[in-house]
């Protein structure tokens, strides 16, 4: 029984409060079945470097091709590149690496007005659940490149901060691109800092550029060097349990 209704979908049902046990029992199901169907394909991607951004910034926008050059630039150091699989700046990014020969996934999710995979993934997964994806996301990657974007993006840069703040991951680099798109947030985490919300060395956690260069070399730095990661090697699926 939940508290008030009307809802249509199996995550509102859920966030509405206590639901009969065979409900919840379904929910926990379907979030196993995701998991499961993740682990599946991106086991064999190999390092991933996660890149997130808007998805409604479209073709010709300066900051479009500018995901398309981080993308093919992070491919060229031997990533992965994954993103949301959405369109958008994940197109442009999962379009640069395509379009440099390197390895382009996503991690798509389902969304009451459909969001397609874009056209230049070589694999996906449709997610129901936004913490899932998200698990995926940080789960596989050894680095985050933020382009400009909205609360989505917003809400995956500071998930990648706050999970190294708090030692959850290890310290992966971080790197917003675009200075003048994120300098009003930067600004308002200085106040933070000032205030005594979060620490100093927080502000130290990511590198704000606009050059591409800089970002790739600091992904290389701290990411491929730090973590001596062997790139282009992921596993080989198993026939045995119906993965090749």
């Amino acid at each position: 029984m939940t508290w008030f209704s009307g809802s249509t979908n199996h995550e509102q049902i859920f966030l509405e409060g206590p639901s009969s046990r065979k409900s919840e029992l379904g929910f926990v199901f379907r979030m196993a079945r995701d998991f499961i169907r993740g682990f599946r394909v991106f086991h064999f991607v190999g390092p991933c470097v996660t890149i997130f951004g808007s998805a409604r910034i479209g073709e010709g926008h300066p900051y479009y091709e500018l995901g398309r050059e981080v993308g093919a630039s992070i491919s060229k150091l031997g990533f992965t590149v994954m993103t949301g699989g959405g369109p958008g700046l994940m197109e442009a990014a999962n379009r640069g690496a395509r379009e440099a020969g390197g390895r382009s996934v996503g991690c798509n999710i389902s969304l009451p007005m459909e969001q397609e995979p874009n056209p230049y993934l070589d694999r996906w997964v449709d997610i129901h659940y936004f913490f899932i994806r998200k698990v995926f996301l940080f789960k596989y990657s050894y680095g985050f490149v933020g382009l400009p974007g909205g609360v989505g993006t917003m809400d995956e840069v500071f998930e990648a901060v706050t999970l190294i703040q708090t030692g959850k991951i290890a310290h992966f680099p971080i790197v917003l691109m675009g200075a003048e798109y994120w300098k009003p947030l930067i600004y308002f985490l200085e106040r933070m800092a000032e205030e005594g919300m979060i620490a100093e060395a927080d502000l130290k956690l990511f590198l704000v550029t606009d050059s591409v260069d800089e970002a790739v070399a600091h992904v290389d730095k701290y990411a491929a060097e730090k973590f001596r990661l062997k790139r282009r090697n992921p596993p080989k699926p198993s026939r045995w349990l119906g993965e090749g």
